[in-house]
């Protein structure tokens, strides 16, 4: 009698996660496009990858890449992308498993965002890239390994580790989890948590994040399937193992890294270390933490305009 009673408290349990989840689903609704642009598709791997085109197409292509969060999108190039796209043929791709992308419940992994970006950017002939966080890593790659030619290369913040390090295979198959893993997600990525990444490791002053973006963002999460690239980010799968500096260092193009003076995750400390390391530029925004492009959009379109300045 105590199993019956177990047993169907536990599946009251996993009922009522199931139906609370839906419930979120169905509050998120679908999801439109992050940016007030054209949005076309990229069919890669049997993946329709999302992307939104700005700008004239006969000016030179500028490609940026958004960092790997929970809730990552194109919609981190909010504030600049219309700007950049005064002067530059601009793209910005939401990565497989985020945004209005595909996202089918692979176990994701930095080699396949590798290949991603390597393929996505050989369909462009020498282009400029911008790339925040974990995806400057992954353009890093994609040219040391030879596959790639870009113009230039801005990247944000980069970092090869924004997960535990070995990679924990326990953590990724428990919020794979159908009922557990659900949970889990649910509250990972709730309202509270968003606006407390956002106060506590991406912006300097919580201002600069508008209500509405927060909302975006928490929708974002609450997409179908969207557990399942954000389970391989958050144990660590994600991470590459490129040796950074001398990638770039090694890259045929002119490289500037910007920095957040109050970032923490990763801090200025190391953005000092790996610009030396690559012999590039650094850029420093003040008042900012990991996206200054948000915090600060006008200074950063310039900083953009003189690093893809020797294309022009």
């Amino acid at each position: 009698m105590k199993l019956r009673r177990l047993g169907a408290a536990v599946a009251g349990l996993a009922g009522g996660v199931v139906a609370g989840d839906r419930l979120l689903r169905g509050a998120a609704g679908e999801l439109e496009p992050a940016l007030d642009a054209t949005e076309r598709t990229y069919r890669w791997r049997g993946m329709d990858v999302a992307y939104a085109e700005l700008g004239d197409p006969d000016d030179p292509t500028l490609l940026c890449f958004h960092g790997i969060n929970a809730a990552g999108s194109s919609g981190e190039f909010r504030e600049v992308a219309a700007a950049l796209a005064e002067s530059r043929h601009v793209i910005v791709p939401d990565l497989p498993g985020f945004g209005r992308s595909d996202r089918p419940p692979l176990r994701y992994s930095a080699a396949l965002y590798e290949d991603f970006v390597a393929d996505f950017l050989a369909e462009y002939d020498s282009p400029a890239v911008v790339a925040s966080s974990l995806s400057g890593a992954y353009v890093a790659r994609a040219a040391d390994d030879g596959r790639v030619d870009v113009d230039s290369l801005l990247t944000i913040c980069p970092t090869t580790l924004a997960g535990p390090d070995p990679p924990k295979a326990w953590l990724r198959e428990l919020l794979r989890s159908p009922v557990i893993g659900t949970a889990l997600f649910d509250a990972l990525v709730s309202g509270a948590s968003i606006r407390y990444f956002n106060a506590d490791h991406a912006y300097a002053d919580p201002n600069s994040v508008s209500a509405d973006w927060t909302n975006y963002q928490w929708r974002s999460t609450h997409q179908r399937n969207a557990r399942f690239a954000v389970a391989s980010f958050v144990a660590g799968y994600c991470n590459s193992d490129l040796d950074l500096g001398p990638a770039l260092r090694a890259l045929d193009a002119p490289v500037t890294v910007v920095w957040g003076r109050d970032a923490t995750l990763p801090p200025l400390s190391e953005g000092r270390a790996l610009a030396d390391e690559a012999d590039a530029r650094l850029v420093v925004f003040d008042h900012a933490k990991l996206l200054p492009h948000v915090e600060h959009p006008a200074e950063f379109v310039e900083t953009v305009r003189e690093a893809i300045a020797p294309a022009e």
